[in-house]
């Protein structure tokens, strides 16, 4: 018979279910109303009992075991443990530890952190197929090329280039950046370009600038998992915006649009990770908005130069209205560890954003930006991106030929005409965590719908990467995930079965 807990949850309360059930529980252990030893319910039978997702009580046990509250025995259960005791003297035979869990900001309880945190765990098998990394492999990595710069940075500049860089950036690097900007049609200057350490800290930047706790982010309704962590971390509400063949839904922004959104974050040019690229005419309807309603429009483009077919990409947001943000990486076009990345700030945001950045890192590094300036210099980048541009698009077709061969026929995808990677939509109702977690003992990684979602996922899909991993592997891959997939399917049959008990 199922334990009854008699925990109550109120999803209009403002707070995460799994935080409701995490404080319940861990209130009665604290008060002793459950033993040392006692076996809590398992997960299936409380998220039954509360109507919630099995994952939400799941993340709420793992809160509870991190706060040493309870313990988990592998085919056993979850059970009650021994709480550290204060004697009546004042002093404890050990030393106890801080009450962490108390002290922790909001910040690091934001879901999407959560969600990463709860699906990047360690894997089990050696040959492991990773279709989730989103760059370069080994082979197509610069090296030598980068070796000749960074030897003749530090013969040029010597000390110099080792020191802090200044506050927007390296001038040499920005002049170049607004220069190939300009051939991408967007009309900026180098004063406009603030180099930051990663897209990533860009994204962070404008969450700072822009977010009060509470205040809400509109993304994409399927979008890059950085940008949901950057803003949730902030303390955003995030909502996703549906989308047509078009781009986002215009009738759905109107609805949306109030005081308290800061923002529109979206990937034009060959969404993440849908690979949707808006229309022209979308686009000029997205600038109209935005000045409408007082909302800024946060462009990623971190794909630039990643484009797989010869289908010229529209004019940039940017390049339609001064008042976007553009933010660009040299991680997906040169190498990640590079860590260079740069936001074109409109007027009314630069001081504001360059005075933020400083207080947050003294400044990129000095030395990498100068390798990234002397790589684009001497014509490194170009050829670079040609060989990288080639091999992608093999790894593309060979990727496809995998899953057309594998696949069941009911699974969709669109061709990935930029970037690295595809969105692969299932006609099966199992949890796209549940095919993660199968793919991987079938020995391959995958990303699910989950992680790219501002919400709960409305369909069975994942964001499958071609550029880590070789062709022949890849097509490996493809049968890999096909394997995991017939897996869970025989399952759910099976559990779909009839029962004949008492027949």
């Amino acid at each position: 018979m199922d334990q009854q807990t008699g925990i109550q949850i109120d999803p209009r309360r403002g707070q995460p279910i799994y935080k409701q059930i995490y404080e319940e529980l861990s209130s009665r252990i604290r008060r002793g109303a459950y033993p040392v030893g006692y076996r809590l319910p398992t997960t299936r039978q409380l998220a039954r009992e509360l109507s919630t997702h099995r994952n939400t009580v799941s993340r709420a046990f793992e809160e509870l075991e991190a706060c040493g509250l309870v313990y988990a025995r592998v085919g056993r259960g979850t059970f009650v443990a021994e709480q550290p005791r204060i004697a009546l003297s004042g002093r404890t035979s050990e030393a106890p530890e801080l009450p962490w869990a108390a002290l922790l900001s909001q910040t690091v309880s934001a879901e999407p952190l959560g969600r990463l945190d709860r699906l990047l765990h360690a894997v089990q098998r050696q040959d492991v197929i990773n279709l989730t990394t989103m760059y370069p492999s080994a082979d197509l990595l610069p090296v030598r090329q980068l070796r000749r710069c960074v030897d003749h940075v530090l013969r040029r500049y010597g000390v110099d280039a080792l020191g802090f860089a200044p506050r927007y950036g390296l001038p040499r690097l920005r002049e170049l950046i607004a220069g190939m900007l300009r051939e991408a049609r967007i009309p900026v200057t180098a004063d406009e370009v603030l180099i930051t350490t990663g897209s990533q800290q860009a994204l962070d930047l404008v969450a700072r600038a822009l977010v009060n706790p509470g205040d809400t982010m509109l993304v994409d309704e399927y979008t890059y998992t950085g940008a949901l962590t950057a803003f949730a971390a902030a303390g955003a509400r995030l909502v996703g915006v549906p989308a047509d063949a078009e781009g986002p839904d215009m009738e759905a922004l109107r609805r949306l649009a109030r005081p308290s959104v800061k923002g529109f974050y979206l990937m034009p040019n060959g969404g993440n990770p849908t690979g949707l690229t808006v229309s022209v005419q979308r686009r000029k309807e997205l600038i109209a908005w935005s000045r409408e309603s007082g909302t800024p429009l946060i462009e990623d483009d971190y794909g630039a130069d990643l484009e797989l077919d010869d289908c010229p990409q529209p004019v940039p947001l940017r390049g339609l209205d001064p008042e976007v943000l553009y933010v660009g990486t040299f991680s997906k076009r040169l190498t990640p560890a590079l860590r260079v990345g740069f936001l074109v700030c409109p007027a009314g945001l630069r001081r504001r954003l360059g005075a933020l950045k400083h207080s947050m890192d003294l400044g990129t590094s000095l030395l990498m930006q100068h390798v990234v300036a002397e790589f684009i210099e001497r014509g490194y980048m170009k050829s670079h991106l040609r060989r990288v541009v080639a091999a992608y698009r093999q790894r593309r077709d060979a990727l496809e030929a995998g899953l057309g061969e594998h696949l069941p026929a009911q699974a969709t995808w669109e061709r990935p005409r930029r970037g690295g990677f595809l969105w692969l939509v299932l006609p099966d109702r199992f949890d796209s965590e549940e095919l993660f977690e199968e793919a991987q003992r079938q020995g391959v990684l995958i990303s699910p719908a989950t992680l790219h979602s501002a919400g709960q996922p409305l369909q069975c899909a994942l964001r499958l990467t071609f550029c880590g991993e070789q062709p022949a592997r890849l097509r490996e891959g493809a049968r890999r995930l096909a394997a995991a997939i017939a897996v869970l399917r025989a399952r759910h049959s099976l559990a779909a079965a009839p029962s004949l008990e008492g027949v």
